[in-house]
C-alpha cells in the first residue's frame, strides 16, 4: 500500500520514539496523521513539531482502558473516517525477574501490549473488510521469537502479539479481504524505552533506520519486518541447534541473555 496524499494513518503511542518518527515520515509522504498517546505533554510537543509538515491530529488515550479505546475510535471515525493504515505501536516493558513482578506489572503489560492492539484493531478492521482495503501493522519484537531473562512478561506479551497478528493475516488472506497485516519484530531500538540495556555483539537499532524499515515494509506489503538480519535467522537456529547449544550461542556467543542485567527503562512513559 503506497502512502500518498490523502492516506489516513493512525499510530498508537505516536507521540515519542519510533511512533513519532513514523508519523513524521508518513506526513512527508502526504498522509493525514492521527496520533493516540497517553501523554498529553508529548502529544502537544509532537503536534507542534509535525504540524508544519502536514495534517496531524492528537488524542489522549490510555490504551489499557478499553472504554477509552472505543470512545477515541468513534471520534476518529466521526472526524476522519476509517484509517487506511493502523499502526499498533504503543507498548511498555517491565524489566525484572519474574518473581519480582507485581500483579499490576503483569496485568498492565498484557493490557497494553496484547489486549490493546486487539481492541484497537477490532474498532477498525470490520470497516476495512467492508470496503476491501486497509493495512494493519503490529509492532511486536524479537522478544516475540526469543526467550530472555528479566523480560519474561514482556516476552509473553510479544509472543502473543506475534501469534495473534499473523493469524489475522492468514484470516484476511483466506477471506480475500484485501486487508493486509504486517508484523514487526525488531531487536532493541535506542528510543529510551530500553535505557540501560547493553548489547555488545548485536548493535542496538537506530530509531530513524527502524522507522524507515517499518514504513517501507508497510508500503511493500511485507508479512514480517525483522531487524537486524540475525533476527531473521532466529527460528532457523532454534530448529537446527539442540536447546543447550542454542542457549550457549545466544547467551555466551551473542550475550543476549545478559542484555537486561543493567536495564533502567524510560521513566514515566509508556510508549515504544
Amino acid at each position: 500500500m503506497e502512502i500518498k496524499n490523502g492516506t489516513k494513518v493512525l499510530i498508537t503511542g505516536g507521540a515519542s520514539g519510533i511512533g513519532r518518527l513514523m508519523g513524521q515520515m508518513v506526513l512527508q509522504k502526504g498522509a493525514e496523521l492521527m496520533i493516540w498517546d497517553i501523554s498529553q505533554k508529548n502529544l502537544d510537543e509532537t503536534i507542534a513539531l509535525l504540524s508544519p509538515i502536514g495534517k496531524v491530529s492528537g488524542y489522549r488515550v490510555d490504551v489499557s482502558d478499553v472504554d477509552q479505546i472505543v470512545a477515541a475510535a468513534a471520534l476518529v471515525r466521526e472526524k476522519h473516517g476509517v484509517p487506511d493504515i493502523l499502526i499498533n505501536n504503543a507498548g511498555i516493558v517491565v524489566g525484572k525477574l519474574f518473581q519480582d513482578h507485581s500483579i499490576t506489572d503483569i496485568t498492565r503489560t498484557m493490557d497494553i501490549n496484547v489486549n490493546a492492539p486487539m481492541f484497537v484493531a477490532l474498532q477498525f478492521l470490520p470497516d476495512m473488510i467492508s470496503r476491501k482495503s486497509g493495512r494493519l501493522c503490529n509492532i511486536s519484537s524479537s522478544a516475540g521469537l526469543l526467550s530472555n531473562p528479566r523480560m519474561s512478561v514482556y516476552c509473553a506479551s510479544k509472543w502473543a502479539v506475534t501469534g495473534w497478528s499473523d493469524s489475522v493475516r492468514i484470516e484476511m488472506q483466506q477471506l480475500k479481504t484485501n486487508v493486509h497485516v504486517t508484523t514487526v519484530m525488531p531487536y532493541y531500538i535506542n528510543t529510551g524505552m530500553f535505557e540501560g540495556v547493553r548489547s555488545s555483539v548485536i548493535p542496538i537499532l537506530k530509531p530513524e533506520k527502524a522507522a524507515r524499515k517499518i514504513i517501507r515494509g508497510i508500503e511493500c506489503n511485507k508479512v514480517f519486518v525483522k531487524m537486524p538480519l540475525i533476527v531473521q535467522l532466529t527460528r532457523l537456529f532454534q530448529g537446527l541447534l539442540p536447546r543447550f547449544l542454542f542457549d550457549w550461542v545466544a547467551g555466551n556467543l551473542f550475550g543476549i541473555y545478559k542484555t537486561m542485567d543493567h536495564f533502567e527503562g524510560r521513566k514515566g512513559q509508556e510508549v515504544v
